[in-house]
């Protein structure tokens, strides 16, 4: 059962601006320990944006499938994303007092980026078992 959809689309120039303006301060609280390692190890800025702005459209989106919303309980430290061995984004909620994360839920997250923008999907699902 589909018990919430999120997508979100970001200008990459913003995060970027944002970035410029507030360092590693805005960093911090977009990006979790592990994210900020990763962001860290890429060489060249526009992909190091890209990959800062993926992360913020998955986050919100991540927090529209929620209903929350972030600022009302849920902080962009509790959203985690990364990557499986194929490449595939993954999603994880770290401890949350939304009803819904009592439940055992699987997500699904699509992230793209273009030049310009950057854009990600997710739908939250229910495991068989819960619904």
């Amino acid at each position: 059962m589909i018990l919430g959809i999120g997508t979100d689309i970001v200008e990459i120039a913003r995060i970027h601006d944002s970035v410029s303006r507030l360092g590693e301060r805005f960093l911090k609280r977009l990006l979790t320990d592990s994210e900020m390692a990763r962001y860290h190890e890429i060489k060249h800025v526009n992909s190091a944006m890209a990959f800062v702005a993926k992360r913020f459209a998955a986050k919100e989106a991540v927090a529209k499938a929620l209903g929350t919303g972030i600022g009302r309980g849920l902080s962009f430290q509790h959203i985690e994303v990364s990557n499986d061995a194929l490449g595939k984004p993954v999603v994880s909620v770290k401890s949350h007092g939304n009803l819904l994360m009592k439940q055992s839920v699987k997500w699904h997250l699509s992230i793209s980026d273009e030049r310009d923008y950057a854009q990600a999907f997710v739908i939250l699902e229910a495991n068989e078992s819960d619904s």
